[in-house]
């Protein structure tokens, strides 16, 4: 009887094993499995700098788009970078998959911080912009040759009061004649007129706060520096570039708005960010 007994039982468990193995090879079909060893494309995310917008990057979320990318630019609050960068960091964790980050001007500092613990976020990319060592305020890596740095503020900035403002803190807004001949040198006159009455205005809290992070110390990063930038100037941003050991191109001619005056080329480096992405 025993032995009568494990041969009836030896072909119910391989059959049980064949309808086990039969059902798995059923879950996961031959196209759903190529679509699984496809390589995931990273969203792109593009923060905008002090007096600007989201509209400064036009150009690059056209370009990215047909490339075939997910491209969201993002509003920047410009009211305090550690407050900033946390509003950034909120939109980065809504997004499923690898990111690439960019950002322009002040906005390098707010994606420094956000980009912190945010562990999908694969590359940073700096155009034209600040990238901080913690303790660092924006406000100090402009560089001695800067425009902000020779000129008195009563020469650069209209400043007006905001609410639930600090003590002594004011909302600036660039003059007009430093907007369109320093800021924005590369862009066309009238478009860059336009620009300078659509800007956004950036409080001094934002430049004063210091860093509390530096994500570029763990996440690979690009900058991309003109050569005629007269906001933050190229030599301080070779130096931080060095320190963060970023892969840099050196635009030449240009100005603090080149994002906005050749697209192109700024679209060029962010796509080879988006190519080191595995």
């Amino acid at each position: 009887m025993a032995p009568r007994a494990r041969r009836r039982y030896l072909p119910m468990s391989l059959a049980a094993a064949t309808i086990a193995a039969t059902t798995v090879v059923a879950a996961v079909p031959p196209g759903d499995a190529v679509k699984a060893g496809k390589q995931t494309k990273p969203t792109v995310v593009l923060v905008h700098g002090a007096w600007a917008d989201t509209s400064s990057w036009n150009g690059e979320v056209s370009l990215l788009r047909k490339a075939g990318y997910t491209v969201r630019a993002i509003g920047n609050p410009l009211q305090n970078l550690t407050t900033d960068a946390q509003t950034v960091k909120g939109f980065l964790k809504s997004i499923k998959g690898p990111i690439v980050l960019v950002g322009h001007s002040y906005g390098g500092s707010v994606i420094t911080n956000a980009a912190h613990g945010v562990s999908n976020v694969k590359a940073l990319v700096y155009v034209d912009a600040a990238a901080p060592a913690v303790g660092e305020t924006t406000g100090q890596l402009s560089g001695p040759t800067s425009v902000l740095t020779k000129r008195p503020p009563s020469e650069l900035y209209d400043a007006v009061s905001y609410a639930n403002a600090p003590s002594k803190a004011s909302a600036l807004y660039l003059k007009e004649s430093v907007f369109v001949t320093k800021f924005a040198s590369s862009v066309p006159h009238e478009q860059a007129v336009n620009l300078w009455a659509t800007q956004r205005a950036a409080t001094t809290v934002a430049f004063q706060t210091p860093s509390k992070y530096a994500a570029w110390e763990s996440v690979p990063s690009w900058y991309f520096i003109s050569s005629g930038d007269q906001i933050i100037t190229p030599d301080s941003e070779k130096k931080m570039a060095r320190r963060a050991n970023s892969k840099v191109t050196i635009y030449k001619g240009g100005s603090h708005l080149t994002l906005v005056s050749d697209p192109a080329a700024v679209t060029k480096v962010i796509q080879a960010a988006i190519s080191s992405v595995k």
